[in-house]
């Protein structure tokens, strides 16, 4: 088997030679490229109307993404909805938080953020369990999220604010990739959906996560490349990983 050409179901990351998929094409001869398989649209003000959430009931607002921080923003000033000075934000990293200052000013006393998982933004929401909180969210979302805060008894409120899309790729030859690659469940539904007749036949398949694994194996699809696992923490290693097996085994047949 030669893998010549691999699609990643993401924007293409800048400075692309110095990240590890510049490395994966210099060392095995590779052609990698990125298409964005999904898009995020924002719901309309009379639709976050309809699920009858009111922001001003909530004392505390949990950010899992900027896109949740841009969109809730957005919803609250086509509501003409006042932030107080008072609101509390939890996000899930420092990264988040300091994007936060693009819609209010910094203030260490009100702005909480974990390292980079749900479960590290998790103890410090434990440590506010009197608040009220917002969690603002796309139609797909994690079910992990919401379950972890009835588990510990947080008082919230969900709100869904923009949705998960599928990106036209009707320009795309889609049978000229040897290997896809895949982060989220919506980017292999993104797939069926524009090639309802793709066959996959000898095309490799890697999926990143738990969720994305078991929505490729929903389709129908053979999961050829699972990340993470001990051995690969990132997608990127376990491509590396599959790649280095390929050549392998492409010598011993020569030899």
């Amino acid at each position: 088997m030669n893998i010549k050409n691999i699609l990643v179901s993401q924007p293409e990351p800048t400075e692309l030679e110095k990240t590890p998929y510049g490395e994966i094409s210099r060392k095995f001869k590779v052609n990698i490229e990125f298409r964005k398989f999904i898009r995020i649209e924002g719901i309309s003000a009379s639709e976050f109307r309809k699920d009858k959430v009111y922001i001003q009931d909530h004392t505390a607002i949990i950010f899992t993404s900027r896109n949740a921080v841009d969109h809730f923003f957005r919803i609250a000033k086509e509501l003409r909805v006042e932030i107080p000075d008072t609101m509390k934000y939890f996000c899930i990293s420092e990264a988040t938080a300091f994007y936060l200052q693009k819609y209010v000013q910094y203030r260490k006393r009100k702005i909480f953020h974990g390292k980079q998982s749900f479960e590290d933004m998790l103890e410090v929401i434990v440590k506010h369990k009197d608040e009220t909180f917002l969690l603002p969210c796309s139609d797909i979302h994690k079910l992990s999220l919401p379950r972890m805060l009835e588990q510990h008894k947080i008082k919230y409120s969900k709100a869904i604010i923009y949705k998960t899309i599928a990106s036209d790729l009707s320009d795309m030859d889609i049978s000229r990739y040897d290997m896809l690659i895949f982060f989220s469940p919506a980017g292999v539904k993104s797939l069926i959906k524009n090639f309802p007749d793709f066959k996959q036949n000898s095309t490799v398949i890697g999926a990143f996560g738990p969720s994305t694994t078991r929505a490729v194996k929903e389709a129908g699809l053979k999961l050829d490349i699972p990340a993470p696992t001990k051995t690969a923490l990132s997608m990127t290693h376990a491509i590396e990983d599959y790649l280095q097996k390929i050549s392998k085994n492409n010598t011993l047949r020569k030899s």
